[in-house]
């Protein structure tokens, strides 16, 4: 299975981009995101995504994300978006000139979580991947390319059939930024299964 930008498709476009064939860029809109409900009570669901479908039940997708973002909240990264209330991503949020948050959000039945570790705002490059095994997902982040580290295993109550993956880049405050995507494989899975 070989990931081919020809089998993009867009949910949503943004303001402005560029699909070549060995880098994609995203720029944003402001005020765009997506979030369900959980603690904040609002729903946003306008951000860009930029997806491949498949009914493999067993893959890792990896991409490489850069950015200079400035603004609160501003963030890129991985997504697998399935419709407006199940959905899981991985990106890196700006917060301030210190620190940035990497965090994954997992949306089941209309509702969101968002785990998060504050990073140095000095990496402006992730790596991120997503496997899968059947409805089960692994999120993982790399500073190199090379070594990965867990970010979460979820899982999806939507997930076990065919399901779109891909990028993503949003800006939910009053901002725009520019973010590329490079680096994408989609191969066998990495992820082990438990024994």
């Amino acid at each position: 299975m070989e990931f081919n930008t020809q089998e993009l498709v867009w949910t949503r476009q943004p303001q402005a981009f560029n699909i070549g064939v060995d880098e994609i860029s995203i720029t944003t809109a402001p005020h765009t995101d997506l979030w369900q409900r959980t603690y904040y009570g609002f729903q946003n669901d306008n951000a860009p995504v930029l997806q491949m479908t498949t009914a493999e039940q067993y893959f890792s997708f990896t991409v490489k994300t850069e950015f200079k973002t400035h603004q609160r909240f501003d963030q890129c990264g991985i997504v697998l978006y399935l419709d407006s209330d199940n959905w899981l991503k991985s990106s890196t949020e700006y917060e301030n000139e210190q620190f940035q948050r990497l965090g994954s959000v997992v949306t089941n039945d209309g509702f969101s979580d968002w785990a998060t570790i504050d990073v140095s705002t000095e990496y402006q490059a992730i790596w991120y991947r997503l496997s899968r095994r059947a409805s089960d997902f692994r999120l993982e982040y790399s500073f190199d390319g090379q070594e990965y580290h867990q970010m979460r295993i979820a899982h999806l109550n939507h997930g076990a059939e065919v399901i779109r993956f891909g990028v993503y880049a949003c800006s939910p405050e009053d901002s725009s930024f520019t973010a590329y995507f490079s680096d994408m494989h989609l191969g066998p899975c990495v992820w082990e299964a438990h024994k």
